[in-house]
């Protein structure tokens, strides 16, 4: 039988999947033997049992009530007791944290009766009816799923009606008042009275913490963050500490160092008089940690030791919540820290320079949408700007956009390609949406561990905080700063790295990382200046030193898809190292078009030939730039691919055209001379000819170099003369040569037998020694399922593997992506998009038979991917776990991909050694 209940000194932190990260964390603080309310877990196991049966498993009830008495018996206290009651709290807690996405509950057995018995237990009765308040608060909110908003209107008109402006200022006898009120609500909106029974309040909160692992915010953060929605959540009932019993309590959240920048030293805010949702809410001010060690020097310093103890146990940045009771710190969490981008590749290189952690733990330690995010751009400091207000700096990054002040409305205007920037007073689980919509997020209230910090931090958002100068209306959706008023959709700028708000457009200038990846170290520190100069350096030498350790030990070697030279010297620059996709289609755009129109309109041999013959020059240069650039590193050219229509005129356009003009002659207009009216007319007939109800599927590919005679040989034969050029130019050349959309092998021998014939006539002519591979773009799944026959002609393979995706699941991308993918990923049938992430289980297990087959028949068969998944963080690791040998995309994600190969050979080693 399945146990569902653990007390906190039965667990430890290597059982997040059972306990969940809040759980076996406080499981770890507890026997580590630091002051944790004594407290159980109830298992995801529970959870996932009551997703799919939709009831609490029988035996839960059972165990809660065993470990209730047993926490009544170690603290000499009853749940519900008239006279000194027990009180809980009930948390939710995934095994992976979902700050504020789900519920939490406080001061359960609190009732009419218990209250009086708190306020004479405690000696404090505005404490007592503080935490009563809260209690119908949050449970009214959360189990009965009442708009916390008419709670919080009923508390801020009792402050108004008494004339003050913060809630520790109401009486005892005002909060009385109030919980009759919130009782009202309770009443008005759920069509029932507030339970007194404390086994009912804790039976309900502990479902509606299960219940909330599926509320449209969590589903939607755990979508952002591909979470799977079927691990469930644990539920933790903690006995109650107070830090609102006076000025010698309060609350607080830290940091063993910033989480913004990632600077050793303490971190966080703390409430006096305050409990724990006070801080994270962001309704209040908070007050720093120095300012916490004036009020209770002693409790501060036994909070220092805590977190250097928790740190160096957990080896990493711990984000801690903690209480102070009438003098007594108790720890209430702590779980390793989000942390921006910066401040991760800062904190790893920084750990192990304390001895903390290897270099390839630190390569673990960050990601390369992190890498990724230090790329964007900054604003540039020497504009001219206009500051409207500072705030706190809580997650770096410039933002521009415009105002809007609530999360339906970012979403509206986002969804309309409109960059918006979110402004509230302070933000709560309701706001996901548009903090996910927006590009930056600003708050009036709250500190760097406020809400919109935490979840925007976690994202990579911009944000700044606390910003106090700002009176924000929601009603009347203005901020006010002074004399100034702005209103929605007016433009601001905001610098999370800062905390400066600006008026306006802001110009930005390249990131110092983009700096160092193009021009290298010296030059990237050379440039550094400003206030922030010591950070920048130590940013740029962290990203310096964990990529140069990744290029190290990474097995699988990065090329980039680039098609004209200019794109080849950046690739090479920021690491490349090799072209994995040149394509040659892009070089027949713009004027050279109507050079393949006289190809398809061509009406003998000898003028279809001077066509190809106009064009081999210019593509011969093409090459001959691209390899010069990618001199001595593999070149893998793919021979033309799209449909060949997309070389000619729309059918429509082109038929209305020809049909108007055709009219005009018959009434004897003649607006276009006869050559233009008759080429045009030839021009229709053969688009006609050419047409294709999925084109995609049709006439593309390798069946174009059989269909259209000499369109492959001429490719063939630039690529050859052009690398035969390279070499008597002292160069050092690897062309390689890739067949588009093959399905079958006799399509690879057709075309390899004439690009072999080629080769070896220009290699004769120029007198040099060509070796040139012919490989397959494998992107159709007869290619993949007949793998070991391909590899009997192809020399090497590269997935192709966005046509892959498109022809395995049915759909084309352009099609489909706007049209019904956002309805597939609310429903479940899809987390991510298949075209940003490889579907492991459909399309990759194409790949994996591909690649075993394929080395099977042929041990020396190289192998790479050259879709835009090969720059995609998780398909990297996929890539390196089936053995291919490169990846290859876009060159501003092969810094990505260079980070994420080392990434995938240290973990996977690390698993090995498991």
């Amino acid at each position: 039988m399945a146990k569902y209940v653990y007390d906190f000194s039965e667990g430890n932190k290597d059982q997040k999947d059972l306990l969940g990260g809040k759980g076996a964390n406080l499981a770890e603080m507890t026997r580590l033997g630091l002051p944790v309310p004594p407290g159980f877990t109830i298992t995801t196991e529970a959870c996932r049992t009551y997703m799919t049966t939709g009831v609490l498993p029988p035996e839960l009830r059972v165990e809660v009530t065993m470990a209730i008495r047993r926490l009544e018996d170690s603290l000499g206290r009853s749940l519900g007791d008239f006279h000194d009651p027990l009180l809980v709290s009930v948390r939710s807690g995934a095994k992976f944290s979902m700050p504020g996405m789900m519920e939490t509950v406080l001061n359960v057995g609190l009732n009419d009766a218990s209250v009086v018995g708190l306020a004479k237990f405690s000696d404090d009765e505005r404490f007592a009816w503080d935490s009563y308040r809260r209690l119908i608060q949050m449970f009214g909110k959360t189990v009965f799923e009442i708009n916390g908003d008419l709670f919080a209107h009923a508390l801020d008109a009792m402050k108004a009606s008494r004339g003050v402006t913060v809630d520790t200022d109401l009486t005892a006898g005002d909060l009385q008042e109030l919980v009759e009120t919130f009782k009202g609500i309770v009443r008005e909106q759920s069509g029932r009275e507030f339970p007194q029974h404390p086994r009912e309040q804790l039976d309900l909160a502990i479902t509606s913490v299960f219940d909330s692992w599926n509320t449209d915010r969590a589903r939607l953060y755990r979508r952002r963050e591909r979470i799977s929605d079927d691990l469930g959540t644990a539920v933790n009932v903690v006995s109650m500490v107070f830090g609102n019993l006076g000025p010698d309590s309060g609350t607080g959240v830290c940091f063993t160092r910033d989480p913004s920048t990632g600077k050793p030293g303490d971190y966080g805010d703390y409430l006096p008089n305050a409990q724990g949702e006070d801080v994270v809410a962001g309704i209040r001010n908070t007050l720093s940690l120095a300012d916490f060690e004036q009020l209770d020097p002693v409790s501060h310093g036994e909070l220092r030791l805590a977190m250097r103890r928790l740190e160096t146990h957990y080896r990493d940045l711990c984000d801690i919540e903690f209480t102070v009771e009438r003098g007594k710190l108790w720890m209430l969490q702590t779980r390793v820290g989000k942390r921006t981008a910066a401040a991760a590749f800062r904190i790893a290189t920084q750990l192990v320079d304390e001895h903390l952690i290897t270099l390839d733990e630190a390569l673990e330690r960050v990601t390369g949408a992190q890498l990724s995010k230090l790329m964007f751009p900054q604003f540039d400091s020497d504009a001219v700007r206009t500051l409207l207000a500072t705030g706190m700096a809580a997650s770096p990054g410039a933002a521009v956009g415009q105002v809007v002040f609530d999360s339906v409305t970012a979403q509206e205007w986002a969804a309309a390609g409109k960059d918006v920037i979110l402004v509230r007073r302070e933000t709560n689980p309701d706001d996901l949406g548009g903090m996910i919509a927006a590009v930056g997020v600003v708050t009036s209230r709250g500190g760097k561990t406020s809400h919109a910090a935490v979840v925007a931090r976690g994202m990579g958002t911009t944000c700044v905080v606390g910003a106090e100068q700002l009176d924000v209306d929601a009603t009347a959706r203005t901020v006010t700063v002074g004399d100034r008023v702005i209103s929605e959709g007016e433009t601001i700028a905001i610098d999370g790295s800062t905390g400066e708000i600006f008026l306006g457009d802001v110009p930005v200038v390249p990131s110092p990382v983009v700096q160092y990846l193009e021009e290298g170290l010296e030059v990237a520190l050379a440039n550094v200046h400003g206030a922030d100069a010591e950070e920048t350096a130590e940013l740029v030498k962290a990203v310096d030193r964990i990529l140069t350790h990744a290029d190290a030990v990474r097995r699988l070697r990065v090329h980039a898809n680039a098609d004209t030279a200019e794109d080849a010297h950046r690739a090479r620059v920021w690491g490349a190292q090799g072209i994995g996709l040149c394509r040659t289609e892009h070089m027949f755009l713009g004027e050279r078009r109507v050079l393949i129109e006289r190809v398809i309109l061509a009406r003998d041999p000898v003028e279809h030939q001077a066509a190809l013959d106009a064009l081999l020059p210019l593509q011969r240069a093409d090459f001959v730039d691209i390899l010069e650039q990618m001199d001595g590193l593999p070149t893998t050219i793919r021979l033309i691919d799209p449909p060949l229509h997309e070389f000619l005129p729309d059918l429509t356009d082109l038929s209305v055209k020809v049909a108007l003009a055709g009219e005009r002659r018959s009434r004897g207009v003649e607006e276009e001379t006869a050559e233009e009216f008759e080429r045009d007319t030839v021009l229709l007939a053969a688009v006609q000819r050419m047409h294709e109800a999925n084109p995609m599927l049709g006439l593309r590919g390798v069946r174009l170099g059989i269909v259209v005679p000499g369109l492959f040989a001429l490719q063939i034969r630039a690529v050859a003369e052009a690398a035969a050029q390279r070499i008597r130019d002292g160069g050092h050349p690897h062309a390689e040569i890739m067949i588009p959309l093959a399905a079958s092998v006799m399509e690879l021998h057709l075309i390899r037998d004439e690009a072999e014939a080629i080769l070896a006539e220009v290699a004769a002519a120029e007198g040099v020694e060509l070796h040139i591979p012919i490989g397959a773009m494998i992107e159709l799944p007869r290619a993949a399922l007949t793998a070991d026959r391909m590899a009997g002609v192809a020399e090497f393979f590269s997935f192709g593997t966005n046509d892959l995706t498109q022809t395995t699941w049915g759909f084309s991308r352009d099609d489909v992506e706007g049209a019904f993918f956002s309805e597939y990923t609310d429903r479940g049938v899809i987390s991510v998009s298949p075209f940003e992430t490889i579907d492991r289980s459909g399309v990759g297990r194409l790949v994996r038979i591909a690649v075993e087959e394929g080395r099977a028949a042929r041990p020396d068969l190289t192998l790479g991917v050259c879709g835009e998944h090969g720059g995609d963080p998780e398909s990297v690791h996929f890539f390196h776990e089936v053995g291919l040998d490169y990846v290859s995309c876009s060159p501003f994600r092969v810094p990505v991909a260079r980070l994420e190969a080392g990434r995938a050979t240290v973990e996977g080693a690390s698993s090995d050694s498991r």
